[in-house]
Order: C-alpha cells, then sequence, then structure tokens
C-alpha cells in the first residue's frame, strides 16, 4: 500500500481557498465514481453523494463529513469530450489532470488523425499532452514514429517504451511525481492497463496480443486514480471508441497552429481554402509545405466541434427560455389566484 498525503494527491493553494477556516468538513480526491457512492483518498472512505455522484468525476476534490460528499471544489482543469452517439451533451472524463498522456503503439493502432484529436482535447482542458508510444521494442524504426507524433505540434512531448520494461517505464515518474497528476487514455490494447501495472505497483489484469491486427486487450472498464511509486497520482481510463469534439475550439486552434498562421495571409478573411483565389493555405500545399490530408483533417475537427458546441448551446438557451415562461406562467396563475386586488 503506498501512502499517501493530500499534498502528494495533488492538495494545492487553489482547493485551500475554497475551504472555510473552521468548516467541520475535510478534503478528499475521488479515486472512483460508482451510482451508489464514491471512493476517495486518502484513506478509500466510500461516501454517499446524497444529490447524486453523476456530478463528480475520478480526480475531483471534494469536502465531506465522514460519510457524504457535501461539497464539490472548482477543479484546476476539467478532461471531456462529447458522449458517444448523436448527442451533443457534455460527458466529463476527469478533473485536475496535469498531464494527458496520450497512449498508442509503434504499429498499426498508430494514427495522426486520432492523435490530433487527443491533443485537442487535452490542450481544451488546460493539460500538457505527453504521447506514449508503446510497444517501441518491437518496431523496426521506433524513431519514425517518434518524429511523426513530434510533426503533428511543437506542443507535443512524446516518448517510445517498452511498456513491460520496469527501467523504460521510470521514465514517466517525472509526470507521476509528487503533487502531479497524469491520466492515459488511448484505444484498448495498446498497453495503457500495462503502464498502470509499473507505474502503481499493482497487478491490473491484462490479456495477451492479438498479432492479426496488433492490438492487446485489457480488463480496464472504468476511470480510476490510483497513488503511483513516484509519489503522485495516475487515471487510467477504458479504451475510447469514439472521442467527439465539443467546446474545442482552443485546443484545435493550437494544435493546427500552422494552418491558421498560413490562413492569416489568406487574401479573404472568411477565406474556406478550398479554391479561393490568394488562398495562402492551398498555396503552401501546392509548395510542398502542408499536406492536404492534415488541412482535411482540421477542417473535419473544426466542422465536428462547430456543430456539436453550437447544438449544445442551442439547447441550453431552449431551456433557459422554457424556464424563465414556465416561471412566467406559474405567477400568472398565482396572481389569478389571489385576485388583482390582493
Amino acid at each position: 500500500m503506498i501512502d499517501t498525503d493530500l499534498s502528494s494527491l495533488g492538495w494545492t493553494p487553489h482547493f485551500a481557498r475554497q475551504v472555510t477556516p473552521g468548516e467541520p468538513l475535510s478534503p478528499a480526491r475521488v479515486a472512483e465514481v460508482q451510482r451508489s457512492h464514491l471512493t476517495v483518498l486518502p484513506g478509500g472512505l466510500r461516501l454517499l453523494a446524497p444529490e447524486g455522484t453523476g456530478r463528480f468525476a475520478v480526480g475531483d476534490w471534494l469536502l465531506h463529513d465522514g460519510t457524504r460528499a457535501v461539497r464539490r471544489l472548482d477543479p484546476l482543469t476539467e478532461l471531456s469530450r462529447k458522449v458517444a452517439g448523436d448527442s451533443s451533451e457534455r460527458q466529463l472524463l476527469a478533473a485536475n489532470v496535469d498531464t494527458l498522456g496520450i497512449v498508442t503503439s509503434c504499429n498499426a493502432d498508430f494514427s495522426a488523425a486520432r492523435l490530433e484529436r487527443y491533443l485537442a482535447v487535452a490542450l481544451s482542458a488546460g493539460c500538457l499532452p505527453l504521447v506514449i508510444l508503446t510497444k517501441a521494442d518491437q518496431a523496426g524504426d521506433p524513431e519514425r514514429y517518434l518524429r511523426e507524433a513530434r510533426r503533428l505540434s511543437p506542443l507535443v512531448t512524446a516518448l517510445a517504451l517498452n511498456a513491460l520494461d520496469p527501467e523504460e517505464v521510470a521514465r514517466l515518474h517525472p509526470w507521476v511525481a509528487a503533487g502531479q497528476t497524469l491520466a492515459l487514455v488511448g484505444s484498448s490494447g495498446v498497453g495503457k492497463t500495462t503502464l498502470q501495472n509499473g507505474l502503481t505497483g499493482t497487478e491490473a489484469l491484462t490479456q495477451g496480443i492479438r498479432e492479426d491486427d496488433a492490438k492487446g486487450r485489457h480488463t480496464t472498464t472504468a476511470r480510476s486514480l490510483r497513488p503511483t511509486v513516484a509519489g503522485g497520482c495516475l487515471i487510467d481510463t477504458p479504451g475510447m471508441r469514439e472521442l467527439g469534439m465539443l467546446e474545442a475550439a482552443e485546443g484545435i486552434s493550437a494544435v493546427f497552429a500552422d494552418i491558421e498562421d498560413l490562413a492569416r495571409g489568406c487574401r479573404f478573411r472568411d477565406c474556406a481554402h478550398e479554391g479561393e483565389p490568394g488562398c495562402a493555405v492551398q498555396a503552401a500545399i501546392a509548395a510542398g509545405d502542408l499536406e492536404a490530408d492534415r488541412l482535411h483533417r482540421y477542417q473535419k475537427l473544426e466542422r465536428e466541434d462547430r456543430f456539436h458546441t453550437e447544438s449544445l448551446h442551442e439547447r441550453h438557451a431552449r431551456t433557459r427560455a422554457w424556464a424563465k415562461a414556465t416561471r412566467a406562467g406559474m405567477e400568472r396563475s398565482q396572481w389569478k389566484r389571489r385576485g388583482p386586488g390582493t
């Protein structure tokens, strides 16, 4: 069992300022969210949440009275995505994450489009993006994958390693040192659970590798926060089939800063980069300075984010209008019952 205290779990003055002096409540960090309760650290307490556990995320800080979660503290960062399916609702994945470890393999799992999507989510949330390339020992040229990852953005830090080698896994210790929180995301079977085992000293169950599609299989089914052997915290997540864009414009702009810089040189401010005269972006593609596929990926993420963000805001506006109309109707009904003279 790894000993933990509040500071090693990530407690900072940001959270301390939200606690009223003399308040008879204790701070704790959410390690697991279940329907019926929250498990928190330090201590592994199980807390009831009278208003439901849905408003909490793994990594949240809260105040409790020993049996109940009383108040959620405002987070420093919130990692979220659009919920899977056609809805434009927001799903909170984790809170107070310092670094988002985007795990992929040095094989057919590597996808620039998927990495750009994760990078946009990380940067929109205010997290440092760290690309972790596993199965480096099985790749003929792991440096090629490192170059491809680093080309996506100057903001990317990338490492290639063998997740089964403790010495190589130890290269991740700076991101899980005391007070630091690293969250691991990525497709199923890329080695997240193996990394979790090495970083936390636990033995989460894993299954073998399917050679035909370069995939491994593991048993992670829910997000959880665990102390690490280096003194900090690790959040592991299930493999996600879909990572939809929602309110991620800032992150998309950061990942594709090269394209947005070029776009400032276009003749028309509203240039769509689809054949307009004087388009600096298309000129860069023609000169071989920009890949057409990268522009298409940028446009796809931008369209997706704009559609879902506008849908979310429109729905919130309708909800506010409905609530306002309902209140007005109730006030009219009360006025009629009382009579105009009362």
